[in-house]
């Protein structure tokens, strides 16, 4: 199995009501994609983190290998979503991917 793990930063220049819209639009976009991608075996957005925490939206997959994980960053259906609800929105992605 493959975890992958995505942290993001909005824009600073959405207000509070639209990063919480945008928000929303992400998590409902990508756990969407469930059942939809060959190997993909769990898909979950976290968008409400401690008062510590220092980025807006986590995303936290497993995959069943790393060429499971491959075939997603370049499926048509995940590419939609990063396209159309996250990218356009995000100021900074962190990424870290790693076998359990």
């Amino acid at each position: 199995m493959v975890k992958h793990v995505i942290l993001w930063t909005l824009k600073k220049e959405y207000s509070d009501s639209e990063k919480e819209d945008i928000k929303k639009g992400i998590k409902e976009g990508l756990e969407s994609l469930k059942g939809k991608i060959p190997g993909l075996v769990d898909i979950r957005v976290n968008m409400v983190g401690l008062p510590s925490a220092n980025v807006d939206v986590m995303l936290d997959s497993t995959f069943e290998d790393e060429e499971s994980l491959k075939g997603y960053s370049v499926h048509p259906e995940h590419v939609a979503v990063a396209n159309g609800k996250v990218r356009p929105y995000t100021e900074s992605r962190a990424c870290f991917d790693y076998e359990v």
